[in-house]
């Protein structure tokens, strides 16, 4: 994988010469580099043209129409400010930019992790950990002090760009951002899926705007977004790395051969040789059920909402389906570095609960869902839904 440069090249094309640059200042993650890599796998080397008026002009009509139906559906605020709620039309390049930024708490959770076990520096004089006489503790101390901040950057990088290729929205993935009522759109992303799949363009608008207003009233609700932010924090900075995958990677590394470097660190997962500990695992499957909660709840507010807007819903949910099952790279970085899984399973475990609790309590029952931080099911509600009415008090009519 080669990485981007500030002029759209190669950055390992005279790296050697701005390697002071690059890790001069750095916090735990190196943004520069992450940002380079994003944009360049966002457009693949490609120019990118600006958002045509006209297509913004459409997404704030269809946005306005998404929004009363939402609200109606679900009886949530849709708004997290108390403003107006709208669409910011926005290219590849732009969602990799903004993504990384609003990301960033998430991102340097890993980093504090990975920190702590000794793999990623914050900077120049920064103490390693271990015995000083350890080999390991050494080259750990060492270079990965000094590459650990671009490693990360990398794998950041690698991660959004890969997302931002095919990312309609910013809630392709249920990541809390920082409260806005301004909600990122990808109309060349929108319209070259529409094509591929010989669907009406408007339709996929409409419900890409359906999507993202029901997930921005979930997750606007300041005790989800907590509880996500604190599970996926958690999870982050609960790896810890291993040791011999870093040192075998390094062993060949030539500080006066760029390409060296290339070969050492072009591979970001391969280096972090991150191991997921007992602990992680209890932390994911608490995380998991969530996220399936969420994004059962959201299918099935876009369905209901969507009744008689949508001119083939069929054919546009089967498109939604293996649009799921296609996971990219992209998916699996977040879902190893984050925690957050969106495989079909996930999804069919999300639809499963919320029409288990619809079928037993109705939408009056499904609407308690996120009225407070005691309602938000744990793991075995999730695929139980009946423990879930159970304890929060209501009636099972089943």
């Amino acid at each position: 994988m080669s990485a981007p440069g500030p002029g759209g090249g190669n950055p390992f094309e005279g790296l050697f010469g701005e390697l002071a640059r690059l890790l001069s200042g750095q916090g735990p993650v190196n943004l520069e580099m992450a940002r380079q890599m994003a944009q360049w796998l966002a457009l693949q080397g490609q120019p990118e043209t600006n958002v045509d008026p006209l297509e913004r002009i459409r997404f704030d009509e269809l946005f306005r129409a998404a929004d009363l139906h939402v609200a109606r559906t679900t009886g949530l605020a849709t708004s997290v400010t108390g403003g107006l709620l709208r669409p910011r039309a926005v290219g590849r390049s732009e969602w990799a930019a903004r993504t990384l930024d609003d990301y960033r708490p998430q991102l340097e959770a890993l980093a504090e992790g990975l920190t702590a076990a000794g793999l990623a520096g914050t900077g120049p004089g920064a103490e390693p950990e271990g015995e000083p006489d350890d080999p390991t503790a050494r080259l750990l101390g060492g270079m990965a002090q000094m590459v650990g901040p671009l490693l990360l950057g990398m794998q950041a990088g690698s991660m959004v760009g890969h997302l931002a290729g095919h990312s309609f929205g910013q809630y392709d993935l249920p990541v809390p951002r920082p409260p806005s009522d301004e909600l990122l759109v990808v109309p060349a992303t929108i319209a070259t899926f529409a094509g591929d799949w010989s669907l009406a363009v408007d339709d996929v608008r409409l419900w890409v705007c359906l999507s993202e207003i029901a997930h921005h009233a979930v997750l606007g609700r300041p005790h989800v977004a907590g509880r996500l932010n604190e599970l996926i924090g958690e999870y982050a900075r609960g790896f810890r790395p291993d040791p011999s995958a870093l040192e075998d990677r390094l062993d060949d590394f030539d500080p006066t051969d760029p390409a060296s470097l290339q070969a050492a660190i072009g591979d970001p997962a391969g280096l972090l040789g991150a191991m997921q500990t007992p602990e992680q695992r209890q932390v994911l499957a608490r995380l998991r059920a969530l996220v399936a909660a969420l994004e059962g709840y959201v299918d099935h507010v876009v369905d209901e909402a969507g009744r008689g807007l949508l001119s083939a819903p069929e054919a546009l949910a089967e498109a939604r389906r293996r649009r799921r099952v296609e996971r990219g790279e992209g998916e699996r970085l977040v879902e190893r570095l984050l925690g957050v899984e969106l495989g079909q399973d996930q999804f069919e475990r999300g639809r499963s609960f919320v029409q288990g609790v619809v079928d037993r309590a109705g939408d009056d029952g499904l609407a308690r869902l996120w009225s407070q931080p005691r309602h938000l099911p744990t793991p075995a509600e999730v695929d139980a839904p009946g423990l879930w009415l159970e304890r929060i008090d209501l009636p099972d009519r089943a």
